[in-house]
């Protein structure tokens, strides 16, 4: 459990090099295109027929409108434990906290007199949030993913999310009461590739969307992945993952715990432990095992564990460490060492950074305020997580008068002349008086 990769003792190759020596789970989304792309066209083709077959054969619910009715929202919410509607409420109001603050205004700018441009920040019309429903139903990731639609002012917001057989073929109770306490009227049951597909081109009740976010399996993936042109996405998601990068000072328990939550996510799950504490390492080994056994997805997690995405990396100081992270590119980086603050400030890539022996990732899945919606596999090197900014276009406005393209009129004559465009300049021309 937990193989060691020991890069002490010799000097650290180049980033791309380093980060195809550590751990991480390897997903060929291409391998299930073949898959989803038949899927995909028969929703196009059939509608909400060859949805409910593609749900019954799939997910083993019959069902002939897959629209999940308001009754069902509403009673969802009645019948929420307070403990979970408090919980809900209070993940909600800091969400909106944080991304309130994401919030953009249009900007002017006076490039010369009588030539502006203005920055306008203008909402997508119409979104499709997928929520997971597999190996654990994610009700968090309604908080995640609406939140930021509503702030940004998206007028038409749908949420998709797997039919469980347990629960007459509606999503789970706790999505349904997350959806209910936002707000959130049109949710629909049903999961996987066929939900995007679904989202793309409209079947049954729902129109199509312009952008689906949310995170999902590799066949949720490839489905973005084979849409994206008709609709703009958040990112290919691959399997959750957590870097912690820890030094002597570290609780080996905390670190344990750590890797180990974020394994109970899926048998892909990744789990890093970077360090150049040797006894830091013994110590986290030594405790994952008990630890695992007292935990109810034990099996799940030991295969995390096992797999090669998981691992614990032995560096030769913190300076080496953080060149490490910073190649490997964490949806989730904990800083477990001292001054831990200024460590984090000087990271690089990283989908979200916790700080210190008190902000676990668990606290940013739930109640951080933060957004759980990350970029995986690397990503982070040029990506960013899902925020209101995900769902805001924007637009210049260019106005200039008639002096003002006067002004610039020889500079766009030379420019369209070295690029062997003279309608272009021609089109500036004769807009000037003779």
């Amino acid at each position: 459990m937990l193989a060691r990769i020991d890069l002490r003792g010799s000097a650290l190759p180049g980033a791309r090099e380093l980060a195809g020596l550590l751990p991480r789970a390897a997903t060929d989304i291409d391998s299930v295109l073949a898959t989803v792309r038949p899927l995909c066209e028969d929703v196009r083709i059939r509608g909400a027929q060859a949805v409910r077959e593609i749900t019954a054969r799939l997910d083993g619910v019959d069902a002939e409108d897959f629209a999940v009715p308001q009754a069902a929202l509403d009673r969802a919410l009645a019948e929420c434990d307070p403990t979970l509607r408090a919980a809900l409420e209070e993940a909600i109001a800091r969400v909106r906290t944080v991304h309130a603050d994401q919030r953009r205004t249009d900007v002017t700018t006076q490039v010369v007199a009588g030539g502006t441009v203005t920055e306008r920040w203008l909402p997508v019309r119409r979104v499709g949030l997928y929520v997971p429903g597999g190996l654990a139903p994610l009700l968090s990731s309604v908080v995640m993913n609406v939140v930021p639609a509503q702030i940004a002012g998206v007028e038409s917001i749908a949420v998709a999310s797997p039919p469980q057989r347990d629960h007459g073929g509606l999503p789970d109770p706790g999505v349904l009461a997350a959806c209910a306490l936002l707000g959130v009227t049109e949710v629909y049951a049903v999961g996987g590739a066929q939900a995007v597909a679904v989202f793309g081109y409209g079947a049954g009740s729902c129109e199509p969307v312009d952008m689906v976010t949310g995170p999902g399996n590799v066949y949720v993936t490839a489905a973005k992945r084979l849409l994206r042109g008709l609709i703009g996405i958040d990112s290919e998601a691959g399997p959750t993952e957590v870097a912690i990068l820890a030094d002597d000072s570290a609780d080996p328990a905390h670190v344990a715990a750590d890797l180990i939550s974020q394994a109970e996510h899926d048998p892909l799950a990744g789990a890093v432990l970077v360090t150049p504490s040797e006894e830091l390492a013994d110590a986290v080994l030594a405790l994952v095992p008990g630890q695992v056994t007292a935990t109810k997805h034990s099996e799940r997690i030991t295969t995390a564990l096992d797999g090669s995405q998981s691992g614990i990396v032995l560096v030769d100081d913190l300076e080496a460490g953080l060149r490490v992270v910073d190649a490997y590119a964490a949806e989730h980086l904990e800083i477990q060492t001292r001054d831990a603050r200024e460590v984090a400030l000087r990271v690089r890539n990283a989908g979200a950074i916790f700080v210190g022996a008190w902000s676990p990732v668990s606290l940013g899945d739930y109640c951080a305020g933060s957004n759980h919606v990350l970029p995986t596999g690397g990503c982070a090197r040029f990506s960013s997580g899902l925020s209101v900014q995900s769902f805001l276009r924007g637009i210049h406005v260019v106005e200039y008068d008639e002096q003002a393209l006067a002004g610039v009129a020889a500079h766009i004559d030379a420019l369209a002349g070295a690029e062997d465009l003279p309608a272009h300049a021609a089109a500036v021309r004769i807009r000037q008086r003779t």
